[in-house]
């Protein structure tokens, strides 16, 4: 009952925070949300789950309960985690207490409201990583659009309006296409449940039915085309991605945090959950066209971040390659690669997150986001200077910070990829580090070297508001040195996938 009482616990928590006083809802929110943190640590301490949950893997933590039934169909509350799901719980309670604690001193109206809602944001994101019951990961896949369209459209920049509707547009289409291509696979098939693990093993056994006007084997690939749709929008691949600067720029900081580090992290784990597991036929036959089309994010992701000159839609753009990356392990199907991949995801959250946090600390004490008005801070703001530096350095791949252990992994698995061009799929998405490198570079240049400049001079930012950000470059180092702290997990789960781990 562990993963019902973190559900609990963090709904509760939010429909608490938003009843109480604005004056008083960020600290409550703060001390609440720790609770979720240490039931997910709880839940990492005392993990033990055999493999992978979709493919005959015993998944930790397991509740399996009926709940509803829909003429001959039943809808099971299931929820569990192995080694897929688990990194990203640990992700998800990490970043929520770190966005709370951020937003203390940055949102002065409607504060109740605000973390409420971050709070019901977090566990719903808990409800998408451990439902293992398609009706019931649905449920929590939509949940998780409401308070994101609010909190930007209620407390983002000038534009917010129209980047929340963009967000909320593009990402219910998506979902719609999603439900539609997997609710076609559940009634052609004779399982009679919306259970992942039966509705892969039904497909992986051949037992999708004609229906529709299309042949079994059409049917699974609309299914695996809409799924396909659905995630690359959520993931922000090219051409996909146009809400993503947007809504990573219009949002107020703390909540680009959640957004960047782990919403858009909703679509490649479902990638890896649903389209990897279940349709591992249809995956490697167009394994060629998805390789292509990671390099493509990366290199678009990159040159595009080249033109942009307010900092915090620089950074927002960095981001697309990183999903590019995560995608280019998932096509390679060896070890190395979706054990890369799963981990980059964790890696990836970390620090954009933390160079989110830089940008707005930079915002907060010049009064501008633009690049070309702001430089020489590192004498004035040392503290926030290194900061920025670490969490630029750890996402250009520096050793012994997570950013280098995930893309280590992803292009050793991507070189040994068993699809034609592998290697120079490869080749062209690592030229992306390197446009990567030579934007952050110049953004840590151009900030804080040379002499001092900003508009309205300097501000001061205190400790507590630059722990936040600490916390997460600390966390990247400690998973840069021990990879193993997930890389374990990990192997354990994808073994079945690839035929063994690394």
């Amino acid at each position: 009952m562990l993963l019902e009482a973190l559900l609990a616990v963090t709904f509760v928590s939010a429909f608490a925070v938003l009843l109480a006083p604005d004056e008083y809802a960020g600290r409550l929110a703060g001390a609440l949300s720790v609770l979720p943190l240490l039931g997910s640590l709880y839940a990492y301490a005392t993990f033990d789950a055999s493999g992978n949950a979709l493919l005959g893997g015993a998944p930790a933590f397991e509740t399996t309960t009926p709940w509803v039934s829909l003429g001959s169909y039943t809808v099971d509350w299931h929820v569990g985690l192995d080694g897929l799901s688990l990194p990203l719980v640990l992700l998800t309670a990490v970043l929520a207490t770190v966005a709370i604690v951020a937003a203390w001193d940055t949102v002065e109206e409607r504060r109740s409201l605000f973390f409420a809602l971050l709070l019901f944001t977090e566990a719903s994101l808990f409800g998408v990583f451990s439902a293992l019951d398609f009706f019931v990961w649905f449920v929590f896949w939509e949940f998780v659009l409401v308070p994101m369209y609010l909190l930007v459209a209620v407390y983002g920049g000038p534009r917010r309006r129209y980047a929340a509707i963009k967000f909320f547009v593009y990402t219910n289409v998506a979902s719609l296409v999603l439900f539609v291509g997997l609710m076609m696979l559940v009634v052609a098939t004779p399982v009679q449940s919306f259970e992942f693990a039966a509705l892969a093993d039904a497909i992986r056994a051949g037992s999708v039915q004609g229906m529709f006007g299309f042949s079994g084997g059409q049917l699974v690939g609309v299914a695996f085309f809409a799924t396909l749709f659905g995630f690359a929008v959520k993931s922000a691949f090219v051409p996909f991605h146009t809400w993503l600067p947007d809504a990573y720029t219009e949002a107020p900081t703390p909540v680009t945090l959640l957004l960047a580090g782990v919403v858009t992290k909703m679509g490649t784990y479902s990638l890896l959950r649903f389209n990897v597991t279940m349709f591992p036929e249809a995956w490697s036959q167009w394994a060629l066209p998805l390789g292509l089309l990671a390099a493509l994010t990366v290199l678009y992701g990159s040159f595009a971040a080249l033109a942009q000159r307010d900092a915090k839609r620089l950074v927002a753009y960095t981001s697309i390659p990183s999903m590019g990356f995560v995608l280019l392990g998932l096509v390679a199907g060896t070890g190395y690669g979706v054990t890369g991949a799963t981990f980059q995801m964790v890696s990836h959250g970390l620090l954009v997150g933390a160079l989110f946090l830089c940008v707005g600390y930079v915002e907060d004490a010049t009064g501008t986001r633009m690049v070309a008005k702001v430089s020489g801070l590192a004498d004035r703001l040392p503290v926030v200077g290194a900061v920025f530096v670490a969490a630029a350095f750890g996402y250009m791949g520096l050793p012994l910070m997570s950013g280098f252990a995930g893309e280590f992994l992803v292009f050793a698995g991507s070189f040994a990829a068993p699809y034609g061009g592998a290697p120079l799929v490869t080749a062209a998405a690592m030229f992306g580090i390197v446009v990567v490198a030579g934007i952050l570079l110049f953004l840590l240049q151009r900030v804080l070297m040379g002499p001092f400049e900003a508009p309205e001079g300097v501000g001061s930012v205190s400790r507590r508001d630059l722990a936040p950000a600490v916390v997460l470059v600390l966390l990247s180092i400690l998973l840069g040195v021990a990879p193993e702290l997930l890389t374990g997990a990990i192997r354990g789960a994808i073994g079945a996938l690839v035929g063994g781990g690394l």
